[in-house]
């Protein structure tokens, strides 16, 4: 069969058994992360029905999943929010990289990694899923609710550490010089603060650029300037995947709405390639290797996770049960962990087995984080009628 042909049967079969394992998904209750990377285990090699070379489509349509996932997450915040996020969150922020990153370092240095592998997998473990998390919140109808504000001001924290992280790693993975990585992370920082600025005094230019009537105009412009801003802060070794977070935070307004409900069927195609690519790259033969170490990292960032939420819920005043639910909704990890992941091992830095680590520890946690926040709050309840258990105040309930 003519190579062409053969390529659009494969791809047609996988892009229609995404939308099945999505639709399965959605009737579970589920993020579709996980069977996404199934997925891509049973069609990579090593699995049950390997595909043919497709790959010069998947690359370069996983390159631009990451950039539509970090431009519309950046299209969730203006400027203004994130520094007021910021502010109100910074030392719940500090304690979340401590205490959830460890827990990667620590497992990556057992294994004999090195500090390139620490650094990889102390950011798979500690970058929470904002994509699972607001779904989650949403389903379960408590986007309302007195701890949500709190959950969503580490979110903010989480992405800004990654605007500064996902740089920074390029920088070790690439094997630079330690003065050529600091002068790039100092172009890195220059960028950011650069972008910052020009999203709170001149947003609504850039919004104004953008922005069309025309449906059809207004996604290219807005496509169009993300590859392009993504391809210059690639070339200046500050990640694509910055630069269309920044992109996205210098949209605003009614353009950044529009913007979003837009991109997002568009954003949801090439996201499920890129974790389909990841699955693809991941032999699955490696796991059972790694399985143990990934529910070991599962256990222990969980717990990280729930004493996370725990203290930034206590220090805003907040009840025993909203306590346990902002621990609990913080518990998913999902797109930021493959992505980082992806990253080290397209760049062969890291060990092999990192990857099949990466992706079954994402499994594990896109599956754990929805089911632990709708468990908690039942559980919690059965504790407090308990002996010795203080109840919740009223509005808690």
């Amino acid at each position: 069969m003519e190579h062409t042909a053969l390529s659009l049967i494969e791809l047609g079969a996988v892009f229609f058994v995404l939308g099945v394992l999505a639709r399965f998904a959605g009737r579970i209750g589920l993020s579709p992360i996980p069977l996404y990377l199934l997925g891509g285990l049973a069609f990579g090699q090593g699995g049950l029905i390997p595909l043919g070379d497709i790959s010069a489509f998947t690359d370069l349509a996983s390159e631009i999943g990451v950039v539509l996932l970090l431009l519309t997450l950046g299209l969730e915040y203006s400027a203004a929010e994130l520094f007021t996020g910021l502010r109100r969150s910074w030392m719940s922020g500090v304690l979340d990289i401590v205490l959830n990153a460890a827990p990667g370092v620590a497992v990556a240095l057992l294994l004999g990694w090195g500090p390139i592998g620490a650094f990889v997998l102390g950011g798979v473990t500690y970058i929470s899923s904002s994509g699972i998390i607001a779904k989650v919140l949403g389903d379960l109808g408590r986007l309302g609710n007195r701890e949500t504000p709190v959950v969503l001001s580490i979110l903010v924290f989480e992405d800004l550490v990654m605007a500064l992280y996902l740089p920074i790693l390029t920088t070790i993975l690439g094997g630079i010089s330690f003065l050529g990585g600091l002068e790039a992370v100092g172009i890195s920082l220059g960028v950011i603060t650069v972008v910052m600025v020009v999203a709170l005094k001149y947003g609504r230019y850039v919004s104004a650029i953008v922005d069309s009537q025309d449906r059809e105009v207004f996604l290219l412009k807005v496509f169009g300037a993300a590859l392009l801003v993504a391809g210059v802060a690639s070339a200046m070794q500050v990640s694509a995947a910055v630069g269309a977070f920044l992109l996205g935070i210098a949209i605003s307004g009614s353009t950044a709405v529009n913007a979003t409900r837009l991109l997002e069927p568009l954003r949801d195609l090439f996201a499920a390639v890129f974790f389909v690519v990841f699955g693809l790259n991941t032999d699955p033969r490696a796991i059972p290797p790694v399985l143990l170490w990934a529910v070991v990292l599962a256990v222990a960032s969980t717990a990280t996770k729930l004493g996370t939420g725990w203290w930034a819920a206590r220090r805003a005043g907040i009840g025993r049960l909203g306590q346990a639910r902002t621990g609990a909704a913080l518990v998913a990890r999902g797109e930021f962990s493959i992505i980082i992941a992806g990253f080290a091992v397209s760049a062969g830095a890291v060990e092999g087995e990192l990857a099949a680590l990466a992706a079954t520890y994402v499994l594990l946690m896109a599956v754990l984080g929805p089911i632990a926040a709708r468990v908690v709050e039942p559980v919690a309840r059965a504790l407090q009628r308990g002996p010795g258990f203080p109840r919740a105040a009223p509005a808690e309930s």
